[in-house]
């Protein structure tokens, strides 16, 4: 089994068992490798091992439901998503969201923060190694709003800021997210689209509005975030464009224009 197979098995296997206790040892036997190995084709692809990238699709789970059934107790919450105690829960919460569990409720725009991921995809011998993000989901809304426009944003120079610490980098991830959704619309959808990609879908056919909802983020750019008590400057490029395609819009004919439209944007 060569490494994509493996890669491939391995997200496939953590999706199926996400609401079980699994561990980086139950993911690896599942693949028939070593944990050693598995680690290893993780960090290459994902930039971290096999247990964090399972606590983050956790708590997307555990996200969705907070806000999707906000009478369920958080108790329950947990337990759905593996963990037995509250206080177990929480920190992991808190270790993606920065926030607390009963704080996440008000959350009016919710995204795919951490969506599932995919294998880097092989064209002609060649392989892709953008991240590969499943937000397939939204699809229908993207045929919907076929006419509408798309925010396109970028962190400027994320790399530096890892560098100091990939939580850093986490609350970075974070707060650009924050600053999407603050200059959103009721009606617009925040999702993620690569390691340090956003996209906003509007629904609007109006240019005018995507590029005020452009400047809006913008005027954020240059602010810093905060870690341990450093202060990070933190800037997005960001980029407007409509789908320039027929009616039937083919999910990677979307992903390559607004990836290029993010390219653009970084000249």
């Amino acid at each position: 089994m060569n490494n994509l197979d493996i890669l491939a098995n391995a997200f496939e296997y953590i999706e199926q068992h996400l609401r079980e206790d699994i561990k980086t040892e139950d993911v690896a036997a599942a693949c028939y490798c070593s944990k050693s190995k598995l680690e290893k084709i993780f960090r290459y692809i994902n930039h971290n091992g096999v247990h964090h990238y399972i606590v983050r699709r956790r708590m997307m789970v555990a996200a969705k439901m907070i806000v999707a059934n906000p009478e369920t107790g958080l108790l329950e919450v947990a337990l759905s998503c593996g963990y037995s105690t509250n206080e177990s829960f929480t920190r992991a919460f808190r270790s993606v969201w920065n926030c607390n569990p009963s704080d996440f409720r008000s959350n009016d725009h919710f995204t795919e923060l951490y969506p599932r991921r995919y294998p880097p995809r092989q064209d002609g011998g060649i392989f892709n190694m953008r991240v590969n993000l499943d937000i397939s989901e939204l699809y229908e809304t993207f045929r919907q709003r076929k006419d509408c426009y798309f925010v396109c944003c970028d962190i400027k120079r994320l790399v530096p800021i890892n560098e100091i610490s990939h939580k850093a980098g986490d609350l970075a991830i974070l707060e650009s997210l924050k600053r999407m959704q603050e200059a959103a619309g009721d009606e617009d959808i925040v999702f993620r689209i690569g390691g340090d990609e956003f996209v906003m879908l509007t629904n609007s056919e109006d240019i005018k509005y995507a590029e005020d909802v452009m400047e809006r983020i913008r005027s954020y750019n240059g602010q810093p975030i905060v870690f341990e008590d450093k202060e990070i400057p933190l800037s997005l490029h960001i980029a407007v464009v409509k789908f320039e395609g027929d009616k039937n819009i083919k999910y990677r004919d979307l992903f390559e224009q607004l990836h290029t439209a993010i390219l653009e944007s970084r000249k």
